[in-house]
């Protein structure tokens, strides 16, 4: 009989997708925040914001894209590569820039994907519009990333985001509209919420037009609001154990066609107060993992959408 998926494995669906091993070269953009133009930006968001594995965005897009593809084609042999429009938000620059940057990227051979992360008080119809054409010519996919972190908008005010769920639910509607993929990027392990709040974000991702889900422990990165809190003993992080069981609620609530990117966060260790409990992403993965297969979780397991309920009870065409 074969082995039953813990959950939608994003390098898996990938290959399944391109027949071959497919990777996401970052790229790192003079670019900021409309939440650090008047304000120091979220809790947890450092100066570098999450550019840790990019070049410096002195660099031409082409530059960034053939120094990272070079180096893992010489240690993975992959020949096609998603160019990933990473830090910060991207849709926040002058329209004519991201132009030039896209479809910089756009006209590489070796790139089938773009993906560009963002916030969702920060989509524009121009810009998607503008994106759908860039689909079409070029044959690449687009799939947008918005940061999210919980539906819990208590939550959302507390870290300082700058928007709430309304904004979030209005953004994967207007991308909706233009057949965009839509990647949302989520902190299972925020001190203001509970297992509840992870449940729900999962039910809500659920029934919106979402296709991927990228997770991330909370690291406590340097110079931040969370650091101060963290050092002053202002917040409280759960601990791994709890952690993996909001992941494993959260897996099990999210509907299974919904490609997971990622479960663990990276940070280099001299850039962080805490990270992953003192140990390395794989290895809390392995014991994630594992978990898993001993409580027989898997992502999807509890149906609740479309109906469940009454097909549950027996009461289809009575």
């Amino acid at each position: 009989m074969e082995q039953r998926e813990i959950y939608m494995v994003y390098s898996r669906y990938l290959k399944n997708k391109y027949g071959e091993k497919v990777y996401k070269l970052p790229i790192n953009l003079q670019v900021s925040c409309p939440n650090k133009k008047d304000k120091k930006g979220c809790s947890f968001c450092s100066k570098a914001g999450t550019g840790f594995e990019a070049m410096s965005a002195c660099a031409s897009v082409t530059e960034q894209l053939e120094h990272t593809k070079k180096k893992i084609e010489q240690k993975y042999k992959a020949h096609k590569f998603i160019a990933y429009f990473q830090n910060y938000t991207n849709t926040y620059l002058p329209m004519k820039q991201f132009q030039n940057y896209i479809l910089e990227a756009a006209r590489l051979t070796y790139i089938v994907e773009l993906s560009i992360s963002t916030r969702p008080d920060c989509i524009r119809q121009e810009y998607l519009s503008f994106l759908a054409e860039i689909q079409k010519e070029y044959g690449k996919q687009i799939t947008i990333e918005l940061g999210l972190q919980t539906v819990n908008y208590h939550t959302l005010k507390r870290i300082s985001r700058g928007h709430g769920l309304a904004e979030f639910i209005d953004a994967v509607l207007q991308i909706q509209h233009w057949g965009f993929q839509i990647c949302v990027h989520l902190i299972p392990n925020l001190p203001f919420d509970t297992l509840a709040d992870v449940v729900e974000t999962a039910r809500i991702l659920s029934v919106l037009p979402i296709t991927q889900v990228k997770l991330h422990s909370l690291y406590i990165a340097r110079d931040t609001k969370f650091a101060e809190e963290y050092e002053a003993g202002k917040i409280v992080l759960c601990t791994k154990e709890e952690y993996y069981e909001r992941l494993a609620e959260f897996l099990i609530h999210l509907r299974e066609d919904i490609v997971i990117e990622r479960l663990f966060s990276r940070i280099p260790e001299k850039e962080s107060l805490f990270s992953n409990w003192g140990m390395s992403w794989w290895k809390c993965q392995e014991e994630f993992i594992k978990y898993m297969n001993e409580h027989d979780f898997y992502q999807g397991k509890e149906k609740y959408i479309s109906g469940a309920p009454l097909l549950r009870a027996g009461f289809v065409n009575q």
